[in-house]
């Protein structure tokens, strides 16, 4: 990385931290500053906020692991999310879970080598009347089988 892009990097990272109150309280909205900034949480930029706001970074990392909507890692281009939730366990969604493994070959919470998809399984998205249910890039699909995703993953890919 050039030293320019870096130099770039803490300026926005300062810049961030310097419009809120160096103190616990602010914390979440720093970091999904951060987050939406960067689409993930660095563990550079979360040392420099623990120096900055003199709040560890333990408590920093257990803030981020805490909630759901922060991401210590990049995301990849495309999102799924396949629920785990108990309709959906019923209907089938853990081999919708091992068929996007296989297929991907990645684990849930794992990113593509590519950077092209990330996988996640959550608990529930509300979506117990069409399940099994899968979102994909904020678009939701239910009843769901293994063919009728690899349609929609071949059509993503293509």
């Amino acid at each position: 990385m050039k030293s320019s892009t870096i130099v770039s990097q803490i300026n926005s990272i300062e810049n961030i931290v310097a419009k809120y109150p160096k103190n616990q309280s602010s914390l979440i909205a720093i970091l999904q500053e951060v987050q939406e900034q960067k689409g993930y949480l660095p563990r550079e930029d979360l040392e420099f906020i623990a120096r900055t706001m003199n709040i560890s970074l333990n408590k920093i990392y257990g803030v981020a692991t805490f909630y759901s909507q922060f991401s210590l890692k990049p995301k990849g281009k495309h999102t799924i999310s396949v629920c785990t939730g108990t309709a959906c366990h019923v209907k089938g969604s853990a081999n919708l879970i091992k068929h996007l493994r296989d297929r991907l070959n990645i684990k849930c919470g794992d990113t593509t080598n590519d950077g092209k998809f990330s996988l996640f399984d959550v608990r529930c998205i509300g979506a117990c009347s069409v399940a099994p249910a899968v979102v994909i890039d904020g678009r939701t699909y239910g009843k769901l089988t293994v063919e009728e995703l690899d349609k929609i993953l071949d059509g993503i890919q293509a």
